[in-house]
């Protein structure tokens, strides 16, 4: 690893702590060396702002003269809510930048570069391009797809079971298990359930670990048949996490505290998709329940799954994780590529990326 990308994942590492805070915006690491030395740090704060480059050439402060500046994504050239990172970078005395991923936004897209390049900067691209790109697929995917990357969680038995009738197992995965989930809930956008699983269930759906719990998702509820009362927990704390329900129909009554999206109900799932692109939402997790999880599969709308497995069968007794997948017209062109297994005690979690060809 050559210094570049020494820095780089440096300011990859900056960019991680953003995720799941900064929607709309992507989450941008930033790293300002000097002589060889780091003198400023910065990532994307909360809420979008400030950028990763201002606070990391508030943090050099005069050492930022001369510098070379290391970011994860190309800085933005347009004048929005403050002015663009580009002239700030020019006017503390930046001599160097290395940028690892075009802003597929189509106010910057290359105009960035090219901006600072005519300033005289000396600008290298694509250094980490890959993993920059991943850590903002989320940012890509609304830009580019016009909709979230989707990621679902699937929690079932070595038999794909994911609970009893009687629901008297209700937590089919260890405690370890569920504190990863959590974990993971805190880095993204959104949460997504369907009705079913909220009259079922009555989850909260936040983030229940000491110090992460502001960073609990927004949570949206698919509810086309208006099931929703004030007698479940996401309703009655709606006025405490941001929650919507997106739906089809007109409602006449609506629940306090609560956001409704009306969504075309041609193509219903690909047009909620795009709902929660025009909110902000750029990365969404899905914990279920099988009905929605299938619809998605059978839509291509899944680009990652998180299954988690206990040391368990249920038989033809349990519920089955998922519906009807119509797997002949669908699986002709669709796969999934384990990235990685993890374990937590006698649980294990595949994460496999969905591959649509």
């Amino acid at each position: 690893m050559d210094d570049d990308e020494k820095f780089m994942l440096m300011a990859l590492r900056l960019a991680s702590r953003g995720l799941g805070n900064v929607y709309p915006n992507p989450a941008v690491g930033c790293v300002i060396v000097n002589s060889g030395m780091i003198v400023g740090r910065g990532w994307t704060q909360e809420g979008g702002r400030p950028h990763a480059e201002i606070m990391a050439i508030r943090n050099a402060g005069s050492l930022s003269q001369g510098a070379t500046v290391y970011v994860t994504l190309e800085p933005c050239c347009h004048y929005g809510n403050t002015g663009p990172c580009t002239l700030e970078l020019i006017n503390a005395g930046i001599s160097k930048i290395v940028i690892a991923s075009q802003d597929p936004d189509e106010r910057v897209s290359g105009k960035g570069i090219k901006i600072l390049q005519k300033a005289g900067l000396e600008v290298l691209y694509g250094v980490m391009r890959a993993q920059a790109d991943k850590m903002n697929i989320g940012f890509i995917y609304s830009k580019v797809k016009n909709r979230p990357f989707v990621t679902v969680k699937i929690a079932t038995t070595l038999d794909g079971k994911i609970a009893l009738p009687n629901k008297q197992n209700k937590w089919i995965t260890n405690q370890l298990t569920r504190t990863w989930v959590h974990k993971q809930r805190a880095i993204y956008d959104a949460i997504m359930v369907g009705s079913n699983t909220v009259v079922l269930d009555n989850p909260m759906l936040d983030c229940r670990l000491s110090g992460l719990e502001k960073y609990s998702p927004i949570r949206v509820i698919i509810d086309r048949s208006g099931k929703l009362n004030y007698n479940y927990n996401i309703i009655k704390t709606a006025s405490i996490i941001p929650t919507y329900i997106l739906t089809d129909h007109n409602v006449d009554v609506k629940l306090k505290h609560v956001k409704y999206l009306l969504v075309q109900s041609d193509d219903f799932f690909v047009n909620a998709m795009k709902k929660l692109v025009d909110i902000g939402i750029t990365r969404l997790f899905v914990e279920g329940g099988g009905i929605l999880i299938t619809e998605l599969l059978k839509r291509k709308l899944v680009d990652q799954l998180l299954w988690c497995r206990t040391n368990k069968i249920f038989g033809n007794e349990g519920v089955s994780s998922l519906n009807n997948l119509d797997v002949a017209n669908l699986f002709h062109n669709y796969g999934l590529k384990k990235i990685n297994t993890l374990t937590f005690g006698e649980d294990t979690v595949d994460i496999l990326d969905v591959i649509i060809e």
